[in-house]
């Protein structure tokens, strides 16, 4: 890569970054992104988002992550709006229009007939002295640093912001509107991440009773019904059923050199005299995507799974995870 190409590409991300952290010193700019998300939470109907251009592809995206995070929303082009599809817009709706000019012809002209519908509006725009500005219930006005086009001609740090600030307001909304990790795989069904969302624990775990035993079976009898379980442990239950401890294929390993030079004190010793006391464990209507959080923070491979008695009813493990899109 030439020097040259190099620099245009690093100035791009540094003309991005620096409008951002200039915006983020801005209180106002964050007060009126709040004030648009609640503006739009309290929408009654569907959200529309519009724009020309550029600016309508922003509106677009903005559109499906505000859809696929608890707040209908639909993209209404407004050169088509204005030649045909104003049936669109219904009555109090709100719309959510970018233009970095805040002057768009075809913006301005579908301004009255939000008015008309008793509709609010939210602008997204450079210019607070602008058309959209000033008409707007909301006005988030942003600045930017420079462009970051070498040429200073097409928009880039401009539409960057925008989409930005399209996001801030979907994420205000998942909180306002209390929107849940639940939720977000009901609207993604078909895919990975709704696999992983939507799929709990026990849809997923093994059978655990292979591998349950009490704490005064010794090592030589339980071996055999770890090794033939194939799951990589062994879970020990109290006398009343409840989760004690685990003895890992890991735990094995080490307990094979502990005892190295008297093997035979191993395969008398007993599961609670050797077991890993009170293991970590997960409940069974936990989502598999909680599961998968808890193996990475707690560096294991396996969990119990337990009922809301805390007794263990199945096993989980990363391999099962992996299967869901863990």
């Amino acid at each position: 890569m030439t020097r040259g190409i190099k620099s245009v590409i690093e100035d791009t991300f540094r003309a991005a970054e620096a409008s951002v952290a200039r915006n983020l010193t801005n209180p106002e700019f964050i007060q009126k992104i709040e004030q648009a998300a609640h503006l739009l939470a309290g929408s009654q109907n569907r959200i529309l988002t519009c724009g020309m251009g550029k600016s309508g592809i922003i509106a677009r995206k903005v559109a499906a992550t505000l859809t696929s995070t608890g707040s209908p929303a639909v993209f209404l082009h407004p050169a088509d709006a204005l030649h045909g599809d104003l049936g669109n817009l219904q009555s109090r709706e709100v719309v959510l229009a970018f233009s970095n000019s805040g002057e768009t012809r075809e913006l301005v002209e579908l301004l009255p007939h939000i008015r008309r519908l008793q509709g609010k509006l939210v602008a997204v725009t450079q210019k607070a002295d602008s058309t959209l500005a000033r008409e707007a219930d909301c006005a988030v006005i942003y600045t930017i640093a420079r462009e970051g086009c070498p040429l200073d001609l097409a928009p880039m740090a401009s539409t960057t912001i925008s989409l930005i600030i399209g996001d801030a307001i979907a994420a205000a909304l998942i909180k306002i509107k209390k929107f849940r990790r639940e939720d977000f795989g009901k609207y993604h069904p078909s895919g990975t991440l709704g696999r992983k969302l939507l799929t709990r624990v026990r849809d997923v775990m093994q059978p655990v009773e292979p591998i349950l035993v009490t704490r005064n079976v010794v090592f030589r009898d339980f071996l055999p019904r770890m090794i033939a379980a194939n799951l990589g442990c062994i879970v020990i239950v109290g006398s009343k059923g409840h989760l004690r401890g685990i003895i890992t294929d890991g735990d094995i390993k080490r307990l094979l050199e502990q005892f190295a030079a008297q093997p035979e004190r191993l395969f008398t010793a007993t599961a609670g005299e050797i077991m890993t006391p009170n293991p970590h464990s997960i409940r069974d209507m936990a989502l598999v995507d909680e599961a998968f959080a808890m193996m990475q923070e707690k560096k294991t491979y396996m969990l119990p799974v337990v009922n809301a008695r805390k007794k263990p009813i199945g096993l989980v493990r990363m391999h099962d995870l992996i299967k869901v899109g863990g």
